[in-house]
C-alpha cells in the first residue's frame, strides 16, 4: 500500500482570530497586561488602535465575553488583563509567523520510561485508528505505546506541540463508543524513528506517549526508569 501524504493540521477546533481581536490583544500584551492588570480607558485603547472610543469599547466587551480579557471597571478607567486563553491564542499566532520565517520547529528533551495505564494496546487495536495510522504514518504501529515521564522543563518543551502542525488522526464512533482524535509528530527516541502521539484528551499530566512499528521497549532494551533522549519535528 502506498501511504497517503501526511495531513498537516493545527490543533482541532481552534478558530482563527479576527484581525481586531489580535490587534487589541497585542496592544494589551505590549502594555504589560500579559502578566499584570493595566489601567486604560476605551479612548486610550481606541487612540492606539486608530479606531473610535465606541469601537474600542465594543472590542473590549466582546473580548471579555469571550473569556480573553479580565476587565474591572473603576470610574472612567478600567483594569485590563489577558487571560491564559488569550495568551494561548497569541502564542499560536506567534508560531504561525515563526514557521513562515524560520521553517518547521524542532525540540529536544529527555525523560524517564514509565509504565502506563495499559490502555494503549486497546486503543491502538481499534480498526478506526489502525487504518489511519497505516495510511498517514506509513506503518502499522505496534499495539501499545511507550510512555515517558517528563520533569517540568522537559514538559514545557513537549507542550510546544500544542501549537504545531502535525499528522492528524481523526476521532470516530464504533460499537456505541466515541474514540477521540489525536495529532502525531515525527520523533526520534534514542535514535529510533517513531511518532509522539498527542491525544485531544489524555489521562496523563506529565507523560508523553510514543508509537512505532515495533515494540520500543524490546528494540531499545528499555525498562522503567531508563532515561531516554527525544527529538521532535513539526511536519
Amino acid at each position: 500500500m502506498t501511504p497517503r501524504p501526511a495531513r498537516r493540521a493545527a490543533r482541532p477546533d481552534r478558530p482563527r482570530p479576527q484581525g481586531e481581536t489580535l490587534a487589541v490583544l497585542k496592544l494589551l500584551a505590549s502594555s504589560g497586561a500579559d502578566h499584570t492588570p493595566v489601567v486604560l480607558t476605551s479612548r486610550e485603547v481606541g487612540d492606539r488602535l486608530g479606531v473610535s472610543q465606541q469601537a474600542a469599547d465594543r472590542y473590549l466587551v466582546a473580548l471579555e465575553g469571550a473569556g480573553l480579557v479580565d476587565r474591572a471597571l473603576a470610574q472612567r478607567r478600567q483594569r485590563l488583563q489577558l487571560t491564559p486563553a488569550a495568551m494561548e491564542l497569541l502564542r499560536t499566532e506567534y508560531h504561525s509567523y515563526r514557521r513562515i520565517f524560520e521553517g518547521p520547529a524542532t525540540v529536544a528533551f529527555s525523560g524517564d520510561v514509565t509504565s502506563g495505564l495499559g490502555e494503549g494496546r486497546y486503543y491502538l487495536s481499534q480498526p478506526g485508528y489502525v487504518v489511519q495510522f497505516t495510511e498517514r504514518l506509513g506503518y502499522t504501529p505496534y499495539p501499545g505505546t511507550l510512555n515517558v515521564r517528563l520533569a517540568a522543563p522537559a514538559l514545557r518543551k513537549a507542550g510546544l506541540v500544542a501549537t504545531w502542525s502535525g499528522i492528524r488522526i481523526d476521532g470516530f464512533q464504533a460499537s456505541g463508543r466515541t474514540f477521540g482524535g489525536a495529532t502525531c509528530f515525527p520523533a526520534r527516541l534514542r535514535g529510533r524513528s517513531c511518532h509522539l502521539i498527542h491525544p485531544d484528551r489524555s489521562h496523563y499530566k506529565d507523560v508523553v506517549e510514543f508509537v512505532a512499528a515495533e515494540r520500543l521497549r524490546d528494540s531499545l532494551h528499555l525498562k522503567d526508569g531508563d532515561r531516554v533522549e527525544v527529538s521532535l519535528a513539526e511536519t
